[in-house]
């Protein structure tokens, strides 16, 4: 149907319900068919259920009810020929629309009773009378009556008749099963279903729809309970075994607030169960009912804040399942960032029973240093370590143990203070700890006792944190520095494993060269150890402190075939309680690592220094061959000009590159790292301070994981020199020994006959020039390695990531002569 046929068919139901009179009729129809249109394209719908079962059985009953059985019966017929052919339509706007006609129909005739009264109003001005409405007697006026002893009453006795004859149990039944099911307990008629998981009237118990409604929402509070009772009974149960690993002081403060939420509601049902023995009122009963009955509504009423409650709760209990500790504190923590105050007050009333015991842990661990955690609840987690791991790997924080209102910055100070206290108990046998403790409450106005702080005490809790660690920390920091003198050790570290004290490691680089010299496996650590002893007592570190001159000890480290001495020696420094925080197994190896790059070094400059030595030139001035004939003597020259030129290259870079080692890298990062150590406020700051310092050096040494290249350069540098070393011994050995032989004295015996030492003076010049001719193709080689060696190291500095090493760039080569080479290639 189309909407030009709807209209037509509205337009013709109007005139036929409206009959045009005369004179006015046309209006008339008119103004009702435009009501009719507005009322049918309204939004308007009755405040009923579409129920068209309900509205079909009413109508029947009304019919029968009246006296007219056949027509209830052939109404029935004819609304289930209807119903078949309609369906999937629904007949209840129909079936809705005739019970309403037939209801104002009958409030018509209701009226039709009343008796006329005189007109009540004037004529009007033209002698007419105001127009009647149509339907009333004539010289009467229609009175809208108030009548609340009839109408009311019988209109409330209907629908009671109406509810009775739809429903087969009573509301006090009804009332009386929902209280049971507010209680997890089953019926007579609610009962708890598994399978829909829901309190609920069985489909066989006839009650009107919105009755089962409304007890199905009543019932929600029961359903809620029965989940908050189940936690709480599932931790209460378990406590007895396995308590240790299952339940914690948190979980149970939690069960123990919930358990006290619901007494309140037992109390509440115990006074619902008193109101509900009382009789419900019906209409037209007697009227001096007491007012303290219980009905489906007003129990709607009574229950509708614990509801509230009950479902928070009942989500508190879904969110804390397998959480314990801090973080089940935290899950109930987010749950209180609420607008409604009551659940504010709700939620930080059971905040308070829940963080009772993790607060009572934070209050024990800053101010006791002790972690009383049997169930593994605290957001500090301790490990069995030894002494020197205390620090660093003693204490932790469990990130899922920490609550949300308790902020990491926060977390961390907690820890350190804690730590600070155990380290000095354990590591210093210090308990002074005890009195800054003390003082800090008192600074605070807390108290040291169980029980000074509860949540919504943050503010507090923070205000204590910081003062314990503060006096705490300082205490440590007079310990440390004071009593077991941590930058004396610093200094002492620095001057012999950093070779910074000159005239100890010339003086042991003198007496331990020889020895050092001879293959690893035959050389003794105690000997090396006497020869350490002689070169403290003949330099100034004669006059430190014993202490620390007894923790320098000799380290012999692994070798394989073929390593020498210089190999394999090494120094190391016995760091002892509580030093060893600082000074850990990796720290000193840190520490020998560099140490081993210092000593080769030195040990560089020292065979440059032997070489030296070896050409001064008043040795060659004195040397019979600068006196000889001039080829034997320019040919003596010349290989001692490229000598000495190749000396002064390796001297130069070796002198530059020590000076950009002891003073730009050490002596720096020192200054730094005093300045550290003077500043630092806890032993966090000394170590970060200290792991900085060895950070530093590592990396402007060229040791870092990014310097390996460069570093392979270096060492190659080193082993050229160390061979030029090695060829200038025995190239001078050889020369002296022919000076030696044209003297006359020989400087070894040997049986051989006719050897060259046996020869004359022509045999001495050819061999010495043989000899000369050799050293110098072994220099032109030395140098040409030495050359492409430093250019490699030289083009490989400005690729470097430290800006110190620029500096050094600029010290070997301020007169840009290396560049210029460099760029000729």
């Amino acid at each position: 149907m189309d909407d030009h046929q709807a209209q037509d068919l509205v337009k013709e139901l109007v005139l036929r319900l409206a009959p045009a009179e005369s004179g006015g009729g046309g209006r008339d129809a008119g103004g009702a068919l435009r009501f009719a249109h507005r009322l049918l394209s309204s939004r308007l719908a009755p405040a009923v259920l579409p129920d068209e079962h309900a509205v079909a059985e009413a109508i029947k009953r009304r019919l029968a009810a009246s006296g007219r059985p056949d027509d209830a019966l052939a109404f029935a017929d004819l609304h289930s020929k209807l119903s078949a052919r309609s369906r999937p339509a629904s007949l209840w706007p129909l079936l809705y629309l005739l019970d309403s006609l037939s209801s104002h129909r009958r409030g018509a005739a209701a009226s039709s009773c009343l008796p006329n009264l005189p007109a009540a109003a004037p004529a009007a001005a033209g002698g007419k009378q105001p127009s009647r409405v149509p339907g009333t007697p004539a010289g009467g006026v229609v009175l809208i009556s108030k009548d609340p002893d009839n109408i009311r009453e019988i209109a409330l006795r209907e629908y009671t008749e109406l509810v009775l004859d739809e429903t087969e149990v009573s509301e006090a039944a009804l009332v009386r099963d929902v209280l049971y099911a507010c209680q997890g307990i089953d019926g007579r008629y609610v009962r708890y279903d598994k399978g829909s998981d829901a309190y609920d009237l069985p489909e066989g118990v006839r009650v009107p729809r919105s009755t089962r409604t409304l007890v199905r929402k009543l019932c929600e509070v029961g359903w809620l309970f029965r989940k908050v009772r189940g936690f709480i009974s599932d931790n209460v149960s378990r406590l007895p075994s396995h308590a240790a690993t299952e339940v914690g002081t948190v979980a149970q403060a939690f069960c123990s607030a919930l358990q006290e939420e619901l007494s309140d509601y037992y109390k509440l049902l115990a006074v619902l169960e008193s109101y509900s023995l009382n009789p419900i009122p019906t209409p037209g009963s007697d009227s001096g009912v007491s007012g303290n009955y219980l009905s489906l509504r007003r129990l709607v009423v009574w229950l509708a804040e614990p509801t509230v409650r009950m479902r928070l709760m009942a989500v508190l209990v879904d969110g804390c399942r397998g959480l314990r500790g801090g973080g089940m504190a935290g899950a109930i923590h987010g749950h209180a960032q609420h607008g409604d105050p009551m659940v504010q007050d709700f939620m930080g009333r059971l905040l308070r029973r829940v963080c009772s015991p993790l607060f009572e842990m934070v209050r024990s661990w800053v101010l006791e240093g002790e972690l009383e955690d049997v169930f593994g609840e605290f957001f500090i987690v301790g490990q069995p370590v030894k002494a020197e791991s205390l620090w660093r790997e003693g204490y932790l924080i469990q990130s899922d143990m920490l609550p949300s209102f308790i902020s990491p910055v926060l977390a961390q100070r907690i820890l350190r203070t804690g730590k600070s206290i155990n380290f000095l108990r354990v590591c210093c046998d210090d308990n002074g700890w005890a009195e800054a403790a003390t003082e800090a409450a008192a600074y605070v106005g807390t108290t040291t006792s169980r029980g000074g702080l509860g949540y919504g005490q943050i503010d507090a809790l923070e205000a204590l944190v910081v003062e314990a660690a503060k006096r705490i920390d300082q205490r440590l920091m007079d310990v440390i520095h004071k009593r077991y003198r941590f930058k004396d050790h610093c200094l002492a570290i620095k001057r012999y494993l950093l070779l910074g004290q000159g005239d100890f490691v010339q003086y042991l680089m003198d007496v331990v060269g020889p020895e050092l010299s001879e293959p690893a496996n035959r050389i003794s650590p105690f000997h090396l150890a006497g020869l350490l002893e002689t070169a403290i007592r003949a330099s100034d570190a004669q006059y430190d402190d014993r202490d620390i001159l007894d923790r320098i000890k000799v380290k012999m480290m692994d070798h394989g075939d073929g390593d020498v001495g210089w190999d394999v020696f090494s120094l190391e420094y016995d760091a002892r309680v509580p030093l060893d925080t600082v000074f850990t197994a990796s720290v000193m190896k840190m520490y020998l690592k560099i140490f081993n790059f210092l000593w080769k070094l030195k040990r560089v400059d020292h065979s440059l220094t032997g070489v030296w030595k070896t050409m001064k030139p008043n040795c060659i001035i004195s040397s019979p061959f600068y006196k000889e004939g001039t080829g034997i003597r320019a040919q003596f020259v010349s290989v001692l000009r490229k000598c000495q030129v190749l000396f002064n290259e390796m001297n130069h870079f070796v002198t530059n590159f020590q000076y950009y080692i002891m003073f730009e890298v050490l002596e720096v990062s020192w200054a730094r790292f005093s300045e550290e150590m003077d500043a630092a406020k806890d032993l966090d700051d000394l170590l970060m301070g200290h792991d900085k310092y060895l950070t530093s050096i590592v990396e402007k040494s060229l040791l870092g994981e990014r310097s390996l290249g460069i570093l392979r350069n270096l060492f190659a540098l080193f082993d050229i020199i160390l061979q030029f070393r090695s060829h200038a011994d025995r190239w001078f050995e050889r020369i002296y020994e022919l000076q030696l032989r044209g003297k006359g004295k020989p400087k070894t015996k040997t049986k051989e006959t006719g050897s060259w030492l046996e020869g004359g003076r022509k045999a001495m010049i050819q061999l010495a020039g043989e000899l000369f001719l050799k050293m110098g193709e072994d220099l032109d080689s030395i140098a040409k390695d030495y050359t492409a060696s430093l250019d490699s190291f030289i083009s490989q500095l400005p690729l470097q990531q430290h800006v110190d090493l620029k500096f050094l760039l600029f010290r070997l080569d301020f007169t840009e002569y290396y560049s210029r080479v460099l760029s000729n290639k």
